[in-house]
């Protein structure tokens, strides 16, 4: 069931020389003699993002403190040392694990011994990793989890992404337009039903499915007042799924997809945000006798990749995409980027029930939630390289 590009052998890479070596992925499983012993921070979303052209994107209530407890202690238990705020954090509760990813969190981190930094938090240009000048002096060798704060930016801006995607001329998008009041919602002879959302959002905070105008007017009045403006899309009636899309690393010098993971028991046609339902209750990782009859799932995948490398991202990417009709032979739409997909998973106490889209496309290739950390950890860049990625 797995697409030929997930058919690769893993393995460790020889590095030429130490400075060749400080701007590309370093395996964790590097056992050069010499070599560092790799110490991973985790940062969770202390600082409020800021408004961006007029446009803010929503902080996640705990700052992602939840995931990235997961991160740190799974990682720990597979092996990897971890460095923590805390000296003992008890693993039942998410307090302790992760450092904020304000200036002093980073450089206390660092302080503390971190060699890479696991950046489970929302990034912009204005963030302390790109723009601290007391981090400057590690960036050269200190590594992250992450995608480069400049590009993130602008990718999180859901119509700037679809704009790009369009002019390459060789991806499928549903039709969208902004709004920037009421009524250019309503006077535009919009056909019905159709999707309005934040052009900045999290999850599917304020993503509404309308039929009719009466709800359109509502919701475009609400999502108006959050941020201006607001995207209208047209709406896909066929089967939604998401595609995890692994970036490069030193064991893989290719960007690849995971195997699509299937979603269903839709809320009027929106996907429910799955910190209110667990995705194990709704989504699923085809057969292979499903993809086999079903072309397109493949296809589509393929399509994620290079959507992954036109974005040119360092960290796993999760695409949401959805058949325009109900036909199986229909084509997948992509409809939305997410450059930070949840990373929730399996581990502490009374998390066992815990997994994230990524996680379930994981497991469909074999990867456990350890593995898919140490997969992930794998692909870390220098500091030094994400901060001098931006729009070219």
């Amino acid at each position: 069931m797995r697409s030929k590009n997930m058919r690769k052998v893993f393995k460790i890479v020889k590095r030429e020389s130490d400075q060749e070596n400080a701007l590309k992925p370093q395996s964790v499983y590097d056992t050069t003699p010499g070599a560092v012993e790799r110490r991973v921070a985790v940062l969770y979303q202390a600082i409020e993002p800021p408004v961006i052209n007029g446009v803010s994107k929503p902080k996640k209530p705990g700052g992602y403190r939840d995931s990235g407890a997961d991160i740190a202690y799974v990682l720990q238990k597979a092996g990897t040392s971890i460095v923590t705020p805390a000296e003992n954090p008890n693993s039942s509760h998410e307090d302790g694990w992760c450092f904020p990813d304000t200036e002093t969190g980073v450089l206390e981190a660092v302080s503390r011994g971190a060699t890479h930094l696991w950046a489970n938090t929302i990034l912009f240009a204005s963030h302390p990793l790109q723009t601290s000048s007391e981090l400057s002096q590690y960036a050269a060798t200190l590594r992250v989890v992450g995608q480069p704060p400049q590009l993130v930016e602008h990718y999180d801006d859901k119509n700037f992404v679809n704009d790009l995607l369009r002019k390459d001329g060789s991806f499928h998008l549903p039709r969208s337009r902004l709004v920037h009041t009421i009524e250019d919602a309503l006077f535009n002879r919009l056909r019905l039903p159709i999707v309005a959302k934040p052009i900045r959002g999290r999850g599917s905070h304020g993503v509404r499915l309308c039929h009719d105008v009466k709800t359109l007017s509502k919701v475009v009045d609400y999502l108006l007042e959050e941020s201006s403006p607001v995207m209208l899309e047209e709406y896909l009636e066929g089967e939604e799924g998401t595609v995890t899309v692994m970036p490069p690393s030193s064991t893989n010098p290719e960007y690849s997809a995971l195997p699509i993971v299937v979603r269903f028991n839709h809320e009027d046609g929106i996907a429910p945000y799955n910190g209110v339902v667990a995705v194990t209750r709704n989504s699923r990782v085809p057969s292979e006798q499903e993809r086999e009859l079903t072309p397109a799932y493949e296809e589509i995948e393929k399509a994620c990749e290079r959507v992954a490398a036109k974005l040119e991202m360092t960290a796993p990417i999760r695409i949401d995409v959805r058949q325009f009709s109900e036909d199986k032979t229909s084509k997948f739409a992509i409809f939305d980027v997410n450059v930070k997909p949840n990373m929730t998973g399996p581990g502490r106490p009374g998390r066992e029930k815990q997994a994230s889209l990524t996680a379930l496309a994981a497991a469909a290739v074999g990867w456990d939630y350890p593995r898919l950390l140490q997969e992930i950890l794998d692909s870390a860049h220098t500091l030094q390289q994400l901060r001098s990625m931006n729009i070219k």
